[in-house]
């Protein structure tokens, strides 16, 4: 697509009962993304969860009060990552993850982002966490593109992708 850059929207965006909130102070993105990622025992790789932490602090990141966070890392003009995703598992299963993911959704479309995609741990793996985490991703419209083997150390990657 063609023509002049929207400007980015920063303001709150209400879905229902939820506010999805565009994070705007670093320091504040990497408190939230601590505070959720420790409530979620799958994000054991200590070394990977530090550069979640670390990494927020300069990307477009969305929230959900202190229950749930989405960080996108644009890689073109045209195509955007799901960095980082958690919700508190207190918040599992009552919309936050859809609704912070629309947010976002709305947030890439307005920059002219036409894809979106998301890395989890692939189905060669037979962890049941994941394998719920990878139906959310196909609820939501992400079709698989390939399992991918050795982009991380010693587990399947499995690269997911959506037409916005």
């Amino acid at each position: 697509m063609t023509g002049k850059r929207a400007s980015q929207p920063r303001d709150k965006v209400s879905q229902g009962q939820m506010s999805v909130v565009q994070v705007e102070d670093g320091a504040e993105r990497s408190r939230l993304c601590e505070l959720v990622l420790s409530d979620l025992e799958w994000f054991g790789i200590e070394e990977a969860t530090a550069a979640y932490i670390r990494d927020v602090a300069e990307l477009p990141t969305f929230r959900i009060g202190d229950d749930a966070l989405l960080s996108l890392k644009l890689h073109t003009p045209q195509a955007a990552e799901v960095y980082v995703m958690g919700v508190r598992r207190a918040r599992h299963r009552q919309g936050l993850g859809r609704t912070l993911l629309h947010a976002a959704e709305a947030y890439l479309s307005a920059c002219f982002v036409e894809y979106l995609q998301v890395k989890t741990l692939g189905p060669s793996d037979p962890d049941a966490g994941y394998a719920k985490t990878r139906s959310f991703y196909l609820a939501q419209g992400f079709a698989p593109l390939e399992e991918i083997h050795g982009l991380w150390e010693h587990n399947p990657c499995l690269l997911l992708v959506k037409r916005l």
